[in-house]
C-alpha cells in the first residue's frame, strides 16, 4: 500500500474536528447569495492549513490553493447554500435560524440538501493533504460554491474571473450525499444529472362576470386544457427510452367563484437527459401553449419566460472510470454504480467553462439499519426522507469519513506521489 492510500487511515486524527465543524454548519445555515458566515469559517481554515486563499468570487465563493510541488491540478469543489425549510429533524443541533430571502420574505433556513456534509468533507480532505504533504504531487484547488440552489452560484464564480484566480485543472470533481446507505459510495458514467429548465407561462384570455361566459375567454380553462395537453409530451414525443418529465407545479388564476380573471399563469418543470430532448420538450411545450391560445381564440399572444436553468451533468469517461476504480480499491464492496438521478446540479458550469473533464459521485447518508429495513419492506421512497424535506439529516458516521475519504481516493488517482 502506498503511503497516499494510507492518507484516509488518518481519517481519525481529524474526526473530532470535522464533526463539530459539520454540527456547527448545520446548526448556521445560510440561504443562497447570504453565505458569509460560512465562507468566512472556511476562508479561516484554508488559511491556517496554508492554502493561498481568494475570496468573495460570485459573491461568497472561497476557493483555497494548496501547492505541492509539480504534478496534476486537481479541482474539487462543494456547494454552501441551504433551503428556505423549516427543519423537523429533532437533532440537538436542527436549525432554528430564520432570514429574509431575495424577495423580502421572512423564511426558515435548513440545510435540507446536505451542503453542510460537503463543506464538512472537502474540509477535511483539505486539511489531510496538507498534513500529510509527503504522500502527493501536485495541487489541490478546493472550491466553496455560493447558491447552488438557485442555478447561479457556479456560473457568478466564473463570470467573477475564476479561471484567472486558480491553476487550470487536469480534472474537476464534486460530490452529492443522497438517500442510501451510509458508507456507500456510487458513480457511473455518462449522464448523471438532468438538465432542469423552470418556465413561467401567462395566458391572456377576457375577463368578466360568472354567469355570463359568452362574453369572455376563459384562462382557467385555457390553462386546463394546456395542463392536460402537456402531459401527452414525454407520453407521446419522448422515446421510451429516453428519461423526460415535464411538471406544472403551479397555476395562478381569478380571485372569486363568480369572476373570470383575465389571465392565468402556470409555472412548469422540464427535465431531460441530452440536449436533443431538451431542444424537443422544450419546443413541444411553446407550441402546445400557443397552439390551445389559438384554439380558444385568444387575442394575445401568451409570455413564457425561462426564470430558472441547470445544466446537464454528464460525467467524463475517462476521468470516471479512473475513479471508479480507485473507489472499487478503497471501498470493496461498497462501492458501486449510481443509478441516473432526476436532481439538476450547476457544478459542470465550472469546469466547462475552465474546458477541464470532470467526475460527479454520490455517496450515501441513510443509517444503514434504517435504509435495509426500508429495503426490504419496499418503503424506501415513503420512509427514507430525501434532500429537500424537512427530516432530511443525514447520520454523522459513516457519512463524513466516507465523504472524506472518497475526495482524498479520487484525488489520489491523479496526485498520488
Amino acid at each position: 500500500m502506498s503511503a497516499f492510500e494510507q492518507l484516509p487511515e488518518r481519517y481519525e486524527t481529524i474526526r473530532a474536528d470535522q464533526e463539530q465543524t459539520y454540527r456547527d454548519l448545520h446548526r448556521h445555515p445560510e440561504l443562497s447569495h447570504q453565505e458569509t458566515r460560512t465562507a468566512g469559517k472556511v476562508a479561516q481554515r484554508l488559511t491556517a492549513w496554508g492554502c493561498r486563499v481568494e475570496q468573495h468570487l460570485g459573491g461568497t465563493g472561497v476557493v483555497g490553493v494548496l501547492s505541492n510541488g509539480d504534478g496534476p491540478t486537481v479541482l474539487m469543489r462543494a456547494d454552501m447554500d441551504a433551503l428556505p425549510v423549516y427543519e423537523q429533524t429533532g437533532a440537538a443541533y436542527a436549525s432554528t435560524v430564520e432570514a429574509t430571502d431575495a424577495a423580502g420574505h421572512r423564511v426558515p433556513v435548513m440545510h435540507a440538501c446536505g451542503h453542510d456534509v460537503h463543506v464538512a468533507c472537502l474540509l477535511g480532505a483539505v486539511r489531510l493533504l496538507a498534513a500529510h504533504s509527503q504522500t502527493w504531487r501536485g495541487t489541490v484547488v478546493a472550491l466553496f460554491q455560493p447558491a447552488e440552489e438557485t442555478g447561479d452560484g457556479a456560473r457568478g464564480m466564473v463570470d467573477d474571473g475564476l479561471a484567472t484566480r486558480i491553476p487550470a485543472p487536469d480534472v474537476c470533481m464534486g460530490q452529492h450525499v443522497l438517500p442510501g446507505r451510509s458508507g456507500h459510495v456510487a458513480t457511473r458514467v455518462g449522464p448523471v444529472l438532468s438538465a432542469a429548465d423552470s418556465m413561467r407561462v401567462t395566458v391572456y384570455g377576457r375577463g368578466g362576470h360568472g354567469s355570463m361566459p359568452q362574453n369572455t375567454i376563459d384562462p382557467v380553462v385555457l390553462a386546463a386544457m394546456i395542463v392536460v395537453r402537456l402531459q401527452t409530451v414525454v407520453a407521446r414525443e419522448v422515446a421510451p427510452i429516453e428519461p423526460a418529465v415535464l411538471t406544472v407545479g403551479s397555476i395562478r388564476a381569478g380571485s372569486k367563484s363568480n369572476i373570470i380573471p383575465d389571465e392565468a399563469v402556470l409555472e412548469l418543470n422540464i427535465r431531460t437527459y441530452t440536449e436533443q430532448t431538451r431542444r424537443r420538450v422544450r419546443d413541444a411545450m411553446v407550441r402546445i401553449v400557443h397552439a390551445e391560445c389559438a384554439a380558444s381564440g385568444t387575442t394575445r399572444e401568451p409570455d413564457i419566460e425561462v426564470y430558472d436553468s441547470f445544466p446537464l451533468t454528464v460525467n467524463d469517461a475517462a476521468a470516471t472510470q479512473r475513479v471508479a476504480t480507485a473507489f472499487a480499491s478503497h471501498f470493496g464492496e461498497r462501492a458501486g454504480d449510481l443509478a441516473l438521478q432526476t436532481a439538476s446540479e450547476d457544478f459542470s458550469d465550472i469546469p466547462r467553462a475552465l474546458d477541464a473533464p470532470y467526475t460527479y459521485w454520490g455517496i450515501g447518508g441513510t443509517d444503514p439499519a434504517q435504509w435495509d429495513a426500508a429495503e426490504q419492506a419496499g418503503t424506501v421512497a415513503a420512509t427514507v426522507p430525501a434532500n429537500h424535506s424537512p427530516l432530511f439529516l443525514p447520520v454523522i458516521q459513516p457519512t463524513l469519513r466516507t465523504g472524506t475519504e472518497a475526495l482524498l481516493v479520487a484525488a489520489g488517482a491523479w496526485l498520488a506521489a
